[in-house]
Parts: structure tokens; C-alpha cells; sequence
């Protein structure tokens, strides 16, 4: 995700540049585009690319946590342990 971030951060960058230099070009697609509409659509680009970023270090971090927690619990000894058995009462005979 964070390569994503990356890549994303770096098209809206580039969107943006030539987008504030000539509108037409990133917005063929408009009759009437402009400068203010690159800008929001930058900002938001950015928004996600920052998110995106954000989630993806947190998630490394969480694998790294739990790797280096996993190598610090020692494995559980399986050796037997002597169990305490009760005495039994002895039986008295019935009385007649």
C-alpha cells in the first residue's frame, strides 16, 4: 500500500503541475475547464495518497510487532509434571 501511496502521490503531483500551467490538458475531457478544479481534484488525490500511507506503514508496523513478539515467547515446555494423588479413606465394616 504504500508503494501505491508513492505512485499516487506522485501522478498528483504531476496532475497538479500541468494542470496550474495548462488546464486543458489534464481536463480534455472538459469544455470549460479550470485551475480551481484541478486544485480539488488534487487535494483530493492527495487526501487518499495520504491515507493510503498512513494504513500501509501502520500495517508494516503491526507485522513488525507481532514478528518480533512471536520470536520473544519461548516455546512451551511439555515435560511432565507429577500430579498429587488423594488417599483414599479406608472402607469400615458394616455395622449389623
Amino acid at each position: 500500500m504504500v508503494t501505491a501511496a508513492f505512485h499516487i502521490g506522485i501522478y498528483t503531483i504531476i496532475f497538479f503541475i500541468v494542470g496550474m500551467i495548462k488546464p486543458k490538458w489534464p481536463l480534455f475531457f472538459l469544455k470549460k475547464p479550470d485551475r480551481f478544479l484541478v486544485l480539488i481534484i488534487s487535494t483530493v488525490f492527495f487526501m487518499i495518497s495520504a491515507t493510503l500511507f498512513g494504513e500501509g506503514h501502520r500495517q508494516h508496523m503491526q507485522e513488525q510487532e507481532a514478528k518480533q513478539t512471536a520470536t520473544q515467547i519461548p516455546a512451551p515446555v511439555s515435560a511432565p509434571v507429577p500430579v498429587p494423588v488423594p488417599e483414599t479413606p479406608v472402607a469400615k465394616p458394616a455395622a449389623k
